[in-house]
């Protein structure tokens, strides 16, 4: 069962974020402030869970929760400041617009910066230890897959409706193909033969 929070009486915000290691398409974040005594069976680490649940989850939270913001980093902003800076800094634009300010954060995996001089602690797989935190990867990576599947109206053939932009086979078969689109994270190793693609402008 998920712990409710790490520190007991005061306003306490999980943060998640989905799409770090994709290919294409933004990384998103989401910061929730759940109520005390929030509780559902189904609630997960959004790995965990199927998509079908976490659609469920993602309607529940939007409704119950306190508050909730979800954010993101661009392809073009992730080339310029690494994923993992861009991971953090969207969490950071997601944590800006709750209402209430929390009075602490807790965050998935190892790494976070200072956000505000509010006190945070950074737990691994805390989306499988702490509702917040797994409200929170629910929403980012819901908001995210929503994202890639209408992308992918625009650009069809890299099937991103299916693998989100994650480095699939097929996903790189389609880059070796067609080449990169604007959605494309130039900075990542899109292909074995990196010095193949031709990057445009």
């Amino acid at each position: 069962m998920l712990l409710p929070y790490y520190l007991e009486h005061v306003v306490e915000a999980g943060c998640d974020e989905a799409g770090r290691g994709c290919l294409a398409g933004p990384v998103f974040a989401a910061a929730v402030v759940l109520p005390a005594g929030f509780y559902h069976p189904l609630l997960n680490d959004s790995k965990q869970m199927t998509e079908k649940n976490r659609l469920q989850l993602k309607e529940l939270i939007l409704e119950k929760a306190i508050s909730y913001a979800v954010a993101s980093y661009t392809a073009a902003e992730i080339d310029q400041v690494n994923i993992l800076n861009a991971s953090i800094y969207s969490m950071h634009r997601a944590l800006e617009q709750l209402i209430p300010r929390p009075d602490h954060i807790i965050v998935d995996g190892n790494r976070f910066k200072d956000f505000r001089n509010i006190p945070y602690q950074t737990v691994i797989k805390g989306d499988g230890k702490y509702a917040s935190i797994a409200a929170a990867s629910v929403l980012a990576k819901t908001f995210r897959d929503g994202f890639m599947e209408k992308i992918h109206q625009e650009y069809p053939q890299y099937g991103w409706n299916k693998n989100k932009g994650y480095p699939t086979k097929d996903h790189r078969t389609a880059i070796k193909k067609f080449g990169i689109t604007p959605y494309h994270r130039k900075s990542f190793r899109l292909l074995d033969e990196q010095l193949s693609i031709d990057f445009g402008d």
